[in-house]
């Protein structure tokens, strides 16, 4: 395989897990790591991670996305929701529905693949930067134009994530008990001073779960939910901490989720006059590391049960839905304690 790149962003891997690596630190979950996340099973009690597909009950938090619209399937001009079959195959006693979404695979419980979000860097050492993803895979084909469409071609969808399985060790970091809604950066420092009192340690291959409790606001506030909800309530991992950054790479961890819309504190525009990421996290992991990110997944009921019982790791199965060519998928995990 040519290497797509002669020149790779500063902190990245890219390339040392191969010039046509796809996987990131999905690599990190092996088969023995999931023998030691299998270990955290002590009481085969299980938690769902997702929250209703439905919530947000609207798209104001992200005016983009918006939540599915479910609808029955048509047969011959009759809706096939609790219809006889008969009506199409007389004598036949069965009574049959079939339904249809249209499905925002970022509006809930998500998985974000390495495919939804690059950035602009001078990969082919040309001088000139360019739209560039993971590992230096390009987001255009021969003409420069788009591969948005290539249903399957488009290699950083979720498909090697969900061919690879999603299962090890989960580590909680319960971020609400320290700092209740309080809207927070939550800077290394803070960080290393939660894990300190808290006991946690993060290990090589770790999914790393960060409770806010802004899926709690979600579901309390239902419709009512405001689009400032972001910029107003739940702590979120500064992005723009230099020394929390080079903690997610010196860590090994192999995922990053929490259960708000971004893992990390939405600072707004980038500054006039300059030119930086708007999401530094999302750089970083996306990017430079290949480590996937998991947003608005529901933790509180995990994270109260581990707080309960004086623990922290879990056992973790959280694969995305196979569509080729998607660069997020919906999430359905599953903790099993």
């Amino acid at each position: 395989m040519t290497k797509r790149w002669v020149q790779r962003p500063p902190g990245s891997n890219w390339g040392d897990f191969g010039d046509d690596d796809r996987l990131g630190r999905l690599n990190y979950l092996t088969e023995s790591t999931t023998l030691r996340a299998a270990k955290e099973i002590q009481t085969g009690k299980r938690f769902s991670l997702s929250l209703p597909l439905d919530i947000p009950a609207t798209n104001a938090t992200n005016q983009r996305r918006l939540p599915p619209a479910l609808k029955p399937v048509l047969r011959e001009g009759k809706v096939l929701f609790n219809q006889p079959v008969e009506a199409f195959d007389p004598g036949n006693t069965g009574v049959v529905s079939d339904d249809a979404v249209l499905l925002y695979n970022q509006h809930s419980t998500q998985w974000d693949a390495f495919g939804h979000m690059g950035a602009l860097f001078d990969a082919n050492g040309d001088g000139v930067d360019e739209p560039i993803q993971y590992n230096g895979f390009s987001v255009l084909g021969e003409h420069g134009t788009p591969r948005y469409g290539e249903l399957g071609a488009w290699e950083l969808d979720v498909v090697p994530m969900a061919q690879h399985g999603v299962q090890g060790r989960g580590v909680m970091i319960n971020l609400r008990k320290h700092y209740g809604f309080e809207r927070h950066a939550v800077s290394y420092d803070d960080l290393m001073r939660i894990l300190e009192r808290d006991g946690i340690s993060v290990e090589k291959g770790d999914i790393v779960c960060l409770y806010t409790g802004y899926a709690d606001k979600l579901i309390e506030l239902g419709e009512d939910v405001h689009q400032e909800l972001p910029k107003t309530h739940c702590p979120a991992f500064d992005g723009k901490d230099t020394k929390l950054l080079n903690w997610i790479t010196d860590s090994e961890l192999a995922i990053l989720v929490c259960d708000n819309r971004a893992v990390e504190y939405e600072h707004g525009p980038v500054p006039e006059g300059t030119r930086a990421p708007g999401l530094p996290l999302h750089e970083l992991c996306l990017f430079k590391l290949g480590i996937h990110l998991g947003e608005m997944w529901y933790l509180t009921e995990l994270a109260e049960w581990l707080e309960a019982n004086g623990r922290y790791r879990f056992f973790l199965t959280a694969p995305p839905l196979y569509m080729p060519g998607a660069v997020g998928s919906p999430a359905c995990p599953v903790a099993t304690v």
